[in-house]
């Protein structure tokens, strides 16, 4: 499915909703977080990829480093993002080639990379996080402040409840 045909996909939940006894509440609202999800995440890779010729995987590279005055190792990198080390690598790379970051060996061990917003990279994440913000509040512009509010809340008790349910199993 091509990111811009979102009109004619049918999602999860759609699905879910068509043979409604076949799942309970808890799964149909887990399909509804889904596919919202989903659609916002399709949403925002569209506008980096057209407006900024980038990638999602990018932009949330930069995000990270954008906290970071100092750089990141890339161990650090790929806790905070939950990927491999492995799948940074060509991502490194790429940025690296295109002057959004810098690669320095560590001083006190030479093992270990640090990678850092150069000021080029700073100046262009600014660019696309101001946008990106832009496109998060035209997707979500029907939901008022309280909407918004009591959302959140909710969220985060399914949070602490999925918290929960995990550590019960650890």
């Amino acid at each position: 499915m091509a990111e811009t045909d979102i009109q004619g996909w049918v999602d999860s939940e759609t699905k879910a909703v068509e043979a409604p006894a076949d799942h309970g509440d808890e799964t149909r609202l887990w399909l509804r977080l889904l596919t919202c999800t989903t659609l916002i995440e399709a949403e925002i890779r569209r506008q980096l990829r057209e407006e900024f010729d980038f990638t999602l995987p990018r932009f949330d590279l930069l995000a990270q480093l954008e906290r970071a005055e100092d750089g990141m190792v890339l161990g650090e990198v790929s806790r905070r993002m939950m990927v491999s080390a492995g799948n940074l690598t060509a991502l490194v790379e790429r940025l690296v080639e295109s002057g959004h970051i810098s690669r320095t060996t560590s001083p006190t061990d030479r093992r270990v990379q640090i990678i850092a917003l150069t000021e080029f990279g700073r100046k262009e994440f600014r660019k696309m996080a101001d946008r990106h913000g832009d496109w998060i509040g035209a997707l979500f512009k029907d939901l008022s402040a309280r909407d918004r509010d009591v959302l959140m809340k909710e969220l985060g008790k399914l949070k602490g409840s999925i918290r929960g349910a995990l550590a019960d199993d650890a």
